[in-house]
């Protein structure tokens, strides 16, 4: 018989203990881990590629929406949400149809819960069900008007970077890169849908593949038809492209 690998991410030793109890009469599940807080669930959902995870969905720091945020598509587990969450988002996992399970919980709920997951599970390479899981983000999680910080993956490990201390950034691919003051950072995003996260008070887009921290920029150096050599406070020269003058010009408060 094949095992379901099954992870447990929870912040509540009791819940985590319930769940690993429920589980311990079912023949095909093999608990691979315990979780207690979102940075832990993603290295571990990387290492160990489970094929279930029940996640919690309130959790300091990286919550469980914000776990789902940072994976893959592809690295995607099936997952049974666990929540107090109230009836608006309950009706969002019943639309997406995506399992939870409301706290506190009895015996035959997450029966019906773990049922549907085993289906899950053997249908994963036919299912949609990465896509339902980002609709269902998209839908649920609060939505600040532009990003105060980012995650990013570094050495196995993720780190939160204030978007105050991103100096600029640059595309690399399908990436950007951030440049802090004394190290950078690669964040799977391209740069329009960074550019479109970022306030537009603070940074601005001088070229196709650069964003610039306005505080940073210390002098403009005219170059030809509109150009300029962006010059930071730390000496790092970057040229604007035309196309982005009138942008720059307005982050700045110069005249057209």
């Amino acid at each position: 018989m094949t095992k379901i690998r099954t992870l447990i991410v929870d912040d509540e030793p009791l819940a985590r203990e319930r769940i690993r109890s429920l589980l311990g009469g079912e023949d095909d599940i093999e608990v691979v881990g315990e979780c207690t807080d979102g940075r832990e669930a993603v290295a571990t959902i990387e290492a160990e590629r489970p094929d279930l995870v029940f996640l919690d969905v309130q959790m300091p720091e990286l919550d469980g929406f914000g776990v789902l945020e940072v994976l893959d598509v592809e690295e995607m587990p099936a997952v049974v949400f666990v929540t107090a969450f109230d009836q608006f988002a309950l009706r969002a996992f019943d639309a997406h149809a995506v399992d939870y399970l409301l706290k506190p919980f009895d015996r035959e709920r997450f029966q019906r819960a773990l049922g549907r997951a085993r289906e899950q599970v053997e249908r994963r390479s036919e299912d949609d069900f990465g896509d339902r899981l980002r609709a269902l983000l998209g839908q649920l999680q609060p939505k600040a008007e532009y990003l105060e910080r980012l995650a990013v993956r570094a050495g196995g490990r993720i780190v939160f970077i204030r978007t105050d201390e991103v100096d600029w950034i640059d595309a690399q691919g399908n990436y950007a890169r951030l440049h802090l003051k004394e190290r950078t950072y690669l964040l799977r995003e391209t740069m329009s849908a960074l550019e479109a996260k970022l306030d537009p008070a603070r940074f601005v887009r001088i070229h196709r593949s650069t964003i610039v921290n306005a505080e940073r920029i210390r002098e403009l150096e005219p170059m030809f038809a509109g150009e300029y050599l962006v010059i930071l406070r730390d000496g790092t020269k970057l040229p604007s492209s035309r196309t982005y003058r009138d942008k720059l010009h307005q982050a700045l408060n110069l005249a057209p």
